[in-house]
């Protein structure tokens, strides 16, 4: 029984470590990505509308444009719809 308990011991470590060194990784990515946003802030650039391209950039084209009208329409129910038409 003590070589199943240490094999799944090894085992779970393994995880462990390795799911931390991912976890440092992910957070040295992170702060490279701030970073640039302050760097791209430094240039003139508006971080908030920078991270809502790089969102819209994501998503696939038909995704994206069926947002944009059900968008459309509840700016519409509200009264908030721009003036100028959408393409």
């Amino acid at each position: 029984m003590s070589d199943v308990s240490e094999v799944a011991g090894d085992q779970l470590r393994s995880f462990v470590e390795r799911i931390e060194r991912l976890e440092e990784e992910k957070k040295t990515i992170a702060d490279d990505i701030k970073d640039v946003y302050a760097e791209a802030k430094g240039n003139g650039f508006d971080t908030k509308v920078l991270r809502k391209v790089i969102s819209l950039r994501k998503q696939d084209q038909n995704e994206r444009q069926e947002q944009e009208a059900i968008l459309d329409l509840y700016l519409q129910a509200l009264g908030m719809a721009p003036d100028f038409p959408q393409s």
